[in-house]
This record gives structure tokens, sequence and C-alpha cells, in this order.
């Protein structure tokens, strides 16, 4: 179930809502929100299901051991161990599986004859907020959830879920039970969540239409539509991604959870490395504190700092997808890291900003190239296409489809919009007349939303892949 979908909007989410606030308790609140978490999840692929209760009953057993056995570091090192192996198996079953025995068919020439699996939804997702509360467990980072339904609702609570921002337990630790929700929390994750379907619905589905549209004609695009639909994809992935982790943190704040930041604005970055600062926060943080430090971090010799950065991005590429471009795109983003900490950094630093700004964005934008497009000889073509002029036969392209038009409007938005010109939308303290024009204002863009959901049969979600 889609946050952008008319189910969601008229009926899942009002009923949440009522059935929430109808009990005091905050026992039975958690309950409520249990319950709809599964229903959510099940909606479409309720087989799935099973596997996600199935990990939740792993970790929480996990924890409990690992608790138990505190002081004895071998048993809570295996137990640890033990859980990390079967949810990565799990893992590696579903979403990896296919991808290696493919390989491994095509090198050797032989034939295991697999089933095609499909990808449970939100398995990355829940299977590295699993992993962080067990890790951060045996760190003793974290208290031990001895309530199976707390933990559970750690694990699935329906904003995060399928899409993430990646949650640490040590972030809503104490909100599960001490919560308290307020009118300025509902108000702020109401208008939180309508300017992340805003993003995602009037924004990047309409840029994106432009990119697939340009893609799915290779003999009448050129040079310039080729980066034109990089850029279109470029904004695409981020108003579709952050447009949802704006609705997460909106819903969240709703039923009183503060989740952090999971975007900074990563259009603004003057640097390939700020931008990983700034994007996907909770994955590059996860990442960082969960395989980077523990495999040494910086704190090593020039060649072991190279192997981890290789290791950190290698995984990062494959945590994407299990397509040889997510590889591909993984070492892309570590060789320039690399190259930045030992070669080119310093000397970008005394550029100006403007130029550190393009240096930055042209490489993101041929990252998300590569990132797009799974078929390697497609990904070879444009590429190739983007630095050896070819000419763009505009009239055909665009008379293809002529409904593709709006989206070129709503690039100049994506433009804007990635810069934060609106953040006064967010100032707590306005003047009255300022208040209810506000308010009409997200009243408005909600119904532009459910227009363009009504009106619009193109309303896919990037990460629903990963």
């Amino acid at each position: 179930m889609l946050f952008s979908s008319l189910t969601f909007l008229y009926f899942f989410i009002p009923l949440v809502i009522i059935a929430y606030f109808s009990v005091k308790n905050r026992i039975w609140r958690n309950v409520v929100l249990l319950i709809f978490s599964l229903i959510f999840y099940s909606w479409g692929e309720p087989k799935y299901l099973i596997l996600l209760i199935i990990s939740i009953l792993i970790a929480y057993i996990s924890g409990l051991l690992i608790d138990y056995y505190k002081n004895n570091p071998k048993l809570s090192k295996l137990f640890l161990i033990l859980c990390t192996v079967i949810l990565l198996g799990f893992l590696f079953c579903y979403k990896y599986l296919n991808f290696f025995a493919d390989n491994i068919d095509k090198i050797a020439e032989t034939s295991f004859n697999l089933k095609t699996i499909l990808l449970p939804i939100g398995i990355s997702f829940y299977t590295f907020q699993i992993l962080s509360y067990i890790i951060d467990l045996y760190r003793k980072q974290v208290n031990v959830q001895k309530n199976i339904l707390y933990f559970a609702l750690y694990v699935c609570f329906f904003p995060q879920l399928i899409a993430g921002p990646i949650v640490r337990y040590k972030t809503i630790e104490q909100e599960i039970l001490h919560r308290k929700e307020s009118w300025n929390d509902i108000i702020y994750g109401t208008k939180r969540f309508i300017s992340g379907l805003a993003k995602k619905v009037l924004i990047a589905n309409s840029v994106g239409a432009v990119a697939v549209h340009i893609y799915s004609l290779p003999d009448l695009s050129g040079s310039i539509s080729y980066w034109i639909a990089a850029l279109c994809y470029g904004l695409q992935i981020y108003f579709d991604f952050s447009g949802y982790s704006d609705m997460a943190i909106g819903l969240g704040r709703i039923f009183g959870f503060h989740f952090l930041e999971n975007f900074n604005y990563p259009y603004m970055a003057l640097s390939v490395t700020d931008f990983w600062r700034r994007w996907h926060i909770s994955l590059s943080s996860w990442f960082k504190d969960y395989v980077y430090i523990p495999l040494g971090g910086n704190r090593t010799s020039k060649p072991r700092w190279v192997l981890n950065i290789l290791i950190v991005w290698l995984l990062t590429g494959l945590w994407h997808g299990a397509e040889w471009n997510f590889i591909i795109w993984g070492l892309y983003y570590a060789v320039w890291l690399i190259l930045e900490k030992l070669l080119i950094g310093r000397i970008i630093e005394k550029i100006p900003e403007v130029l550190r700004w393009i240096y930055a964005t042209v490489i993101v934008v041929i990252g998300w190239v590569i990132f797009n497009l799974t078929d390697m000889s497609q990904l070879n073509h444009v590429l190739k296409t983007m630095f050896v002029f070819k000419f763009t036969d505009w009239p055909a392209l665009l008379s293809a489809d002529l409904s593709i038009m709006k989206g070129f409007v709503f690039v100049l938005a994506g433009i804007l919009f990635s810069f934060p010109v609106f953040k006064l939308t967010y100032i707590k303290k306005q003047h009255k007349i300022l208040q209810t024009a506000t308010v009409l204002c997200y009243a408005v863009l909600l119904a532009l939303c459910i227009m363009h959901i009504i009106s619009s049969s193109y309303n896919p979600f990037i990460y629903f892949r990963f």
C-alpha cells in the first residue's frame, strides 16, 4: 500500500487515527498501531507477513538471550552471530540468490534452474533495523525490550516499515511507552506529510515520466535529451524518496514518535563526501557504525582504509539491488570518495563554491544514470551518448507523448525545491493571518495531490524494489 494511494489517504490513515485516539491507554494505543502496521504490510503480499513475523521472533528471542548472557561475552556474541547470520540469510535468499545463481550459470555454464524469487517489500529496511537493535544491545547501548508486542511495533511500525528511514531502537526506545502526543506535533506531522506527498506526487512522478519517456526511445534520443533524462531521474529519486521520508516522519510525529531526518538538501553538496553526509542519512550512518568503524574506519593504514571504503561501498551498492549496475554504482562512489580523501579534496576546497557545486552535481547526476539503468548495454549506450554528441530528434521525441510536456515545468520546480527556499513554512510563531494562509495552502496542496493521483496512472515508488 503506497502512502500516495487513495486507499491509504481515504481509508487506512483515517481509520488508524480514529482508532488510535479513541483509546487513552498507552498500551492499547501501541496495540492499535501494531495491528494496523501488520495490516498495512500484508495488504499487497500477505504471504511475506510470515517472514516478517519469523524475523521478529528470532530477533526478540536472540535479544533476550544476549541480555541474559551479557556477562558471558562468548555466549552473548554467539547469539549475536546466529541472529545476524539467520537474518542476513533470509535477505540473501530472497534478494540475491537468483542474481548469484544466474551469474554462476553464465560463468560455469551450469544450470541451477531456480524459480524467480519475489522480493518481499521492505526486507532490506526492516532487516537492517532489526540488526541495529541486536548489535546495540550486544554493545550495551540499549536496554533489552522484553515485551514482544513493543518490539514488534518497533520493527513494523507502518510509517517507516517498507522504505525507511532506518530507525535505530535507541532513537525511540523511550517513546514506545512514554511518548506524549500534542496538537503541535499533530499539526506539524500533518504539514510534513502533505509536503512529502506533494514532493512525491507532483514533482517526482512528473519529472520521472520525462526520464522514462526519453530512455524508452533510444532512436530519437541524443546527448542533450539523455542529460535531461539523467537530471529528471535525479530529481525523481530525490523527491520520491525524501518525500516518502517526509511522510514517514510526519506520520510518526502525529503518533508521538520523533524520527531523525533522512535528507539534508543533498543537491546543495559541494563535494561527493558532502553529498553522502546529506543523502539517505540513516543508511549512510548505519554502514558507518556497523561496518566501516568495526573494520577499522580511517584509523588504519592507507591500504586498509582504501579496502574498508571499497567493502562498504560494494555492500552499499548491493544493498540497493542484486544487479551489476548497483555494484558498479557503489564502486563508482568508492573511487570518488577515495580520490577526494587522498588526492583532490584539498584542491576542491580552494576553488569557488559554485565550481565545487557544479563538480559535485555532475558526479552525482552521472551516478544516477548508473543507478537507474539495469540493462548494461543500455547503460553503455546512454553514457557513451552523453559524452559523444548525438543529435536529438526533438519534434519526434516530444510528439510521441505530449503529456510529458508538463514534466518539463516540474523540472524547474524540482530544482527550486532542492534548496531550502521554504523553510519558513515550519516557523512555529506566525501571525494569525499568515497561519490561516499557511493552512489554506496546505489544504490546496493536498487537494492538488489527490487530483493528480486520480488523473494519473503513473505512480511508482522507486525504493520499493530495494
